[in-house]
This record gives structure tokens, C-alpha cells and sequence, in this order.
């Protein structure tokens, strides 16, 4: 009984240790956000770093995800809206390259910038492994809301005005 309690606890502890490295153990609230950088549809380059000064508004999303699809035009209209108070949405996609085409047809119609991820694991977010997952940064480059911890992880512009607007 005792080998197989054992075997039970190590079990639980290797569960626990492969969540907190998929959810990106390095995230804490309050403390300097993970430094990003990607590469947009249009070339353009951003890194949350040189983004100090302005809030930032990162989510992951992909075509396929119906709930990403739903918040989008919300976020871009919040973008649009807010861009004068110093508020930038980044958006990256974790389609395949062989989708870029919907991306860009979606990105299209989005006032902020999208770039595709490329690969499911971003140095200090983790593995993203659920969608949508959304990240806010703070002028100072604090991370403010940390997406894996979100029971509600679709955005709406309710919720941007209370959560994302006090910051600017």
C-alpha cells in the first residue's frame, strides 16, 4: 500500500510541475511581464519592452476558435478607441502557416496588429494550450492580469472599460 501511495503522490507532484511549466511559471502579478516579440502580417516588429509607457493588451488566439472570433472585433474596437490614451493590442494567431490566408483575412478588419506565433510555447508565458488566453501589461511593464489564472478568459467591452481603461 505504502509503494503504491507513493506512487500516487509522484504521479500528482509530476501533474503539478508539467501545469505550472505549461502555464508559464514565470508569470506574476505585479512583477515585470515577460518580454515578447513578434513579428506582425506586415513585418513590422514589436517588443513588449520597448512598449514601456503604453498599456498592452496581448492575446493568443486562432480561426478556429469560435470564442477568439467573438472577441476580436471588441478588442479592435477598444484599440481603435483608445489608441490617443496609450493602449496597444497585440494579437498573435497559433494557426498553421498553411492558414495564413483566414489570418490575414480576419486581421484584415482589425485595427491592431497580428502576427502568428510560430510555435505553441512563448519563453515566460508557457505552452499555450487553451484559447482564448489574454495578458494585460501596465505602463511599466508590470503584468496586471495573467490569462491563465482568468475564469472567464473572453474579453467584452464591458470588461476592457473596468479592467483595461483605469490604467491609461
Amino acid at each position: 500500500m505504502t509503494r503504491f501511495l507513493r506512487y500516487i503522490v509522484s504521479a500528482a507532484l509530476l501533474g503539478a510541475a508539467t501545469l505550472a511549466a505549461a502555464r508559464g511559471n514565470e508569470l506574476a502579478v505585479g512583477q515585470a511581464a515577460p518580454r515578447l516579440t513578434m513579428t506582425t502580417l506586415d513585418g513590422a516588429h514589436f517588443d513588449t519592452r520597448e512598449l514601456k509607457g503604453k498599456v498592452v493588451f496581448l492575446t493568443f488566439w486562432a480561426t478556429w476558435c469560435g470564442p477568439c472570433r467573438a472577441e476580436l472585433p471588441a478588442l479592435s474596437r477598444y484599440a481603435s478607441a483608445h489608441a490617443s490614451q496609450g493602449v496597444v493590442v497585440l494579437a498573435l494567431s497559433l494557426d498553421s502557416p498553411a492558414d495564413l490566408q483566414q489570418v490575414r483575412e480576419i486581421a484584415r478588419d482589425l485595427s491592431f496588429p497580428v502576427g502568428m506565433l510560430g510555435d505553441e510555447h512563448v519563453p515566460g508565458y508557457g505552452r499555450i494550450w487553451h484559447l482564448p488566453v489574454s495578458f494585460v501589461i501596465d505602463r511599466q511593464g508590470r503584468l496586471v492580469v495573467d490569462g491563465w489564472k482568468d475564469k472567464d478568459p473572453v474579453w467584452n467591452a464591458t470588461r476592457l472599460e473596468r479592467e483595461v481603461t483605469p490604467l491609461l
